[in-house]
């Protein structure tokens, strides 16, 4: 489905990814890891076109996407909920939402089924459907940046660190809800801080350091090598 090939991108002239190469087959959920600062965001804004790269190629669907503008690419499928969920602290919960479907909607397309499909996986933010953005909590705030993200109709969702911040009941409420999003035919490139958990979920993860792909395997491979033990599970 997506598929990044030798791609380095740099801020001036600062490198930050150098010839990362990650797949993404349609229906996987897929982690990326490392350490705050490896190129973790870096590397999804430049999927979803916010970044351009200097060199290197991003397929989606057998389709060069790399120099598509950020539209073009959301049109295609893929949806981008970027970490601090960056929504819309004066729009309701429903015009946050609601706004998401532009890239799709057409005279006459209801979008009425992907509102209550949202409303089930966060039942919240249907009782608070009239509130402003700035009034929920974190969590809900978390919330409402998934759906928002739901709401465009994505092949391919990327999420950036969904479980940052959050409680403990609500990381796993947040996890429950990715799993439940793949479930539904969704495919997912998550970064996540809960390394643990983001391994148990995934089909295959990757391994960012210093702006490389240093390590690749299943969840379980790398739940299981040393080096990620080490460095990001805290196990000697």
């Amino acid at each position: 489905m997506l598929k990044l090939k030798d791609v380095d991108v740099y801020y001036g002239t600062a490198r930050v990814l150098k010839e990362v190469a990650i797949e993404v087959c349609a229906g996987e959920i897929v982690t990326l890891i490392g350490a705050n600062g490896a190129g973790k965001s870096t590397t999804l804004k430049t999927i979803s076109g916010l970044i351009r790269p200097r060199h290197g190629s991003i397929q989606y669907l057998g389709e060069s996407i790399e120099r598509l503008p950020v539209e073009r690419i959301v049109s295609k499928g893929i949806s981008h909920v970027p970490e601090g969920r960056c929504i819309f602290p004066g729009l309701t919960v429903f015009a946050n939402l609601e706004v998401a479907t532009s890239s799709w909607r057409r005279q006459g397309d209801s979008y009425q089924a992907d509102l209550e499909y949202v409303f089930s996986l966060f039942p919240a933010l249907k009782e608070r459907r009239d509130q402003l953005g700035w009034s929920l909590s974190g969590g809900e705030q978390q919330m409402l940046a998934m759906g928002r993200g739901l709401m465009a109709r994505p092949r391919l969702l990327l999420l950036d660190e969904p479980s940052l911040g959050l409680a403990p009941k609500l990381v796993q409420s947040v996890f429950d809800a990715i799993r439940q999003i793949n479930q539904k035919g969704i495919t997912l490139l998550l970064i996540e801080q809960n390394v643990h958990s983001a391994l148990n979920l995934c089909a295959r993860g990757y391994v960012l350091e210093n702006g490389r792909i240093m390590i690749e395997g299943s969840g379980q491979e790398l739940l299981n090598n040393t080096h990620v033990k080490e460095a990001y599970l805290g196990i000697v």
